[in-house]
């Protein structure tokens, strides 16, 4: 046998022999668990609302009383909020006449807390007439409240103007009304809540448009909350 052949045998065990011990010394591989994906919360889907056409009787009256409670409840936070205050005069574009102006459709019939007597207009279906309500404490204001017998009107009233201690109007809102006559109770609230006004609010003008709702109009109270 060659020289190199035979040293060849000879090396060949030695480095099996190595590359075995490096094996064995290895250390063992790092298994990092991976967290499983966090489950989403189940959310429970609310409730669909009653279809009255499937409610008995005893379900649709006990809905009834529900929502007269609410009414109820809605109206005594409205009347008895320490911050809000009621028109001490009013004045208005015309008040309905069948030929003569009637006092009781005038409108200091405004003045007050809501007592089922109120200003009407005129005109049925042309042309804009509006309601002033005075106020005896000027405030920064946040929010008026308009009492409307049966709602009627609601729909027609298109703009609420504020006026400064100086004089100056300011108008807070104008469009289309959104509030519908409130069948819960015999009056509809117009309830409009805007960012506090930085100069004190003395009186408050509401204008309606008497095409957009054809028919008489009628304002019973107007509040003025704020401080």
């Amino acid at each position: 046998m060659k020289p190199i052949t035979r040293l060849a045998l000879l090396i060949a065990p030695l480095v099996l022999v190595a590359c075995s011990k490096k094996d064995a010394e290895a250390p063992p591989a790092v298994v990092v668990a991976v967290p499983a994906a966090a489950t989403a919360p189940v959310v429970a889907a609310a409730p669909a609302a009653a279809d009255p056409k499937k409610m008995t009787d005893e379900q649709k009256e006990t809905a009834r009383r529900q929502a007269k409670l609410d009414f109820g409840t809605m109206e005594d936070k409205y009347i008895n909020d320490p911050q809000g205050q009621w028109a001490t005069g009013a004045s208005a574009s015309s008040s309905y006449s069948n030929p003569q102006p009637s006092a009781y459709y005038l409108p200091t019939k405004v003045v007050g807390t809501p007592d089922g007597e109120y200003w009407q207009n005129k005109s049925d279906d042309i042309g804009f007439e509006w309601v002033q309500a005075d106020y005896a404490k000027p405030v920064n204001a946040t929010e008026v409240r308009l009492v409307l017998p049966s709602g009627d009107g609601v729909e027609a009233l298109n703009k609420v103007e504020l006026q400064d201690t100086d004089g100056k109007w300011n108008t807070i809102w104008t469009g289309l009304s959104e509030v519908k006559h409130d069948e819960r109770g015999n009056r509809t609230w117009f309830v409009r809540t805007f960012p506090k006004t930085s100069y004190k609010v003395k009186a408050v003008k509401y204008t309606v448009a008497n095409n957009v709702k054809t028919g008489i109009k009628k304002f019973d109270a107007a509040q003025l909350v704020g401080e």
